[in-house]
């Protein structure tokens, strides 16, 4: 596990937050992958 910890869902509150506010009005069409560096290893 990258992270060095299993996620958790506190993990997901800040790109779902991010998501659903105006700083993401231009996001379009892409997956935000938020697993804790595995797809990185």
């Amino acid at each position: 596990i990258p992270a060095g910890r299993w996620g958790e869902a506190e993990d997901f509150k800040g790109p779902a937050i991010f998501l659903a506010s105006d700083a993401a009005k231009y996001v379009q069409g892409t997956i935000l992958t938020v697993d804790g560096g595995w797809m990185g290893r």
